[in-house]
């Protein structure tokens, strides 16, 4: 399957449908014919109900159907690895995967809109050698079918998703089309403690001297780079919290800045290289790439007119 779609489908459960009933309208009653001077009575045209929306994109619908469909998917998901919806957690849960399932619609109205705006398209030939190239990677038709089954998918929804999960890819494409391949980074290294005292004791112990990676293994609260000294090895602008980058990126080789507060704690960082002009790895170019769309899906959600109409 797709990469993009794959993530998403994965995690929906089967789901089944209704059959609706039919009825068969009475015969036209024969038709009288009017006086010469009679004057034909007006037939009220009826007003069709509003149709219910979980929430409106600069003015585009998101249809609560829609919204209510997936959120059940996700549901019979959670259901299906063993969450307990009775339970407190179940419930808080529960009410975070409607609000997900939310946001997502939402985004990828936005993402929609913004294709528009940026002339990117996908074509109906360029969504059907799509699914064939899935169907022949996923081992051939009846394969694909039997997990569209297993998803509880109709082949329509499936083409609808991919069709939305092309389309992001391209956007994002378009937007970070610029992202370089060289840039410059530094390297540096990192103590976090969780409290101002023990922030105090660490900047006592720089300032005398002491060994800024014994320092980190003894005391940093960050377990990612606790044990290797709180190395944080090279990284470029983007990759890294705004504050964090802003201080690594004032320093000096050598030089010790912090303590610097954050939302998880008290930050020391130690600059230790600088590269004006590092040639980027094909991970990091790619999480910058994702960044970069990240930051431009926000001014997409900054700028629109978001009316949600659920509780979520």
């Amino acid at each position: 399957m797709h990469g993009l779609v794959l993530l998403l489908l994965l995690i929906l459960a089967a789901c089944g449908g209704g059959q609706g009933a039919t009825s068969t309208m009475p015969a036209s009653p024969p038709v009288t014919a009017l006086p010469t001077n009679a004057v034909p009575t007006a037939v009220p045209t009826a007003t069709p109900p509003p149709v219910p929306l979980a929430a409106a994109v600069n003015g585009q619908p998101i249809l609560l159907a829609d919204y209510e469909r997936r959120a059940a998917q996700y549901e019979q998901s959670m259901l299906a690895q063993g969450l307990d919806l009775s339970t407190t957690e179940g419930q808080a849960r529960l009410a975070e995967i409607r609000q997900e399932v939310l946001d997502n619609l939402i985004d990828s109205a936005l993402i929609e809109q913004g294709a528009a705006s940026l002339g990117v398209t996908i074509s109906d030939a360029d969504l059907e050698a799509q699914i064939a190239a899935d169907i022949e990677t996923g081992g051939g038709q009846a394969a694909f079918d039997e997990w569209l089954q297993a998803t509880g998918l109709a082949r329509e929804d499936y083409k609808q998703m991919l069709r939305e999960a092309l389309l992001a890819q391209r956007v994002m494409d378009t937007v970070t089309a610029d992202t370089p391949q060289v840039t410059e980074q530094v390297h540096a290294r990192q103590i976090v403690v969780d409290s101002k005292e023990v922030a105090d004791e660490v900047q006592a112990e720089l300032q005398v001297g002491a060994d800024f990676a014994a320092v980190a293994r003894a005391k940093s609260t960050d377990l990612a780079t606790k044990d290797n000294g709180g190395d944080l090895g090279w990284f470029p602008r983007g990759l890294v919290p705004l504050e964090l980058e802003n201080l690594a990126f004032l320093l000096q080789p050598g030089e010790i800045g912090g303590p610097l507060q954050m939302s998880d704690g008290y930050h020391f960082v130690q600059m230790m290289e600088r590269d004006p002009a590092r040639e980027l790895s094909p991970e990091m170019q790619g999480q910058l790439r994702l960044v970069l769309f990240e930051r431009w899906l926000d001014e997409q959600r900054t700028t629109a007119t978001i009316e949600r109409l659920v509780e979520e």
